[in-house]
């Protein structure tokens, strides 16, 4: 298929925490689609090197440095991607991540509570924002939010973490009641466990914890391309009458 005839043709995609991991490939699987995709990452080798590598493959992409916990930087991004794509139709706020300071309630520092909700809850909030904006400015568009199966199921040694990701679910039913009548819908994607590069180093060196989530997700870990598979389903207009949606894209994690 030509990239003029992609799911995503004339589409502009602003995705964060795009330089690695599942939004990596969501970016390059965006691009394959034909959708102009705004790299927006905190660590510029990173987003420079997808974007370099989505461009000589043929596709289009620019590398737009953003800090998600600082409004300023948000802001600033979001404009110059206007600046460079005329619009935004597709927000993909997939920055963000757990910790392993993170521990049951009356033993984790406050610290990491206000770490994880001010990069998870605030920086999807802050990013819908101002994309959102943009968007009302165009006639629609899709956000895509990243939850997490630990935002739907019980767990252990998570509070600062499940508490800003039970945020960003109830967050994202909000604001697409609140959108809907402008042609914006808002959904969510919840993984569990995916085979990031991050991950799979966390997990070797605790082989009880991969040990115990190879056993509960009942299909296996989640390879960041299955993830990236259904944000495109939420991107494309495939999915235009589907919002306030959570896809646990958990391996069967979340019915074990």
């Amino acid at each position: 298929m030509s990239k003029e005839n992609g799911r995503l043709a004339g589409k502009v995609a602003y995705i964060t925490g795009a330089g690695a991991g599942i939004g990596r490939a969501a970016a390059e699987l965006f691009a394959r689609e034909g959708a102009t995709v705004i790299i927006a990452e905190y660590n510029r080798e990173n987003g420079g090197l997808v974007a370099e590598a989505i461009n000589s493959n043929g596709g289009s992409a620019r590398f737009l440095p953003v800090d998600v916990t600082s409004e300023d930087s948000v802001r600033k991004s979001i404009d110059a991607a206007i600046g460079f794509a005329g619009r935004i139709d597709v927000l993909y706020n997939n920055a963000g991540g757990s910790s392993a300071i993170d521990a049951r309630v009356t033993d984790c520092p406050a610290d990491e509570f206000w770490r994880a909700i001010k990069l998870d809850l605030f920086g999807s909030w802050i990013t819908c924002k101002y994309g959102i904006a943009a968007m009302l400015e165009t006639g629609g568009g899709s956000v895509i939010n990243s939850c997490s199966v630990f935002a739907l199921v019980g767990t252990r040694g998570k509070d600062a973490y499940t508490a800003a990701k039970g945020g960003i679910a109830s967050m994202t039913r909000s604001m697409a009641v609140e959108y809907a009548p402008h042609r914006i819908r808002v959904n969510a994607l919840a993984p569990a466990v995916t085979k990031t590069d991050r991950v799979l180093g966390l997990l070797e060196t605790q082989p009880d914890v991969m040990k115990k989530t190879s056993e509960r997700q009942l299909l296996g870990l989640v390879e960041p391309s299955e993830v990236a598979m259904t944000a495109l389903f939420l991107a494309s207009d495939e999915s235009k009458t589907t919002t306030g949606q959570i896809f646990a894209v958990d391996g069967g994690f979340s019915i074990s």
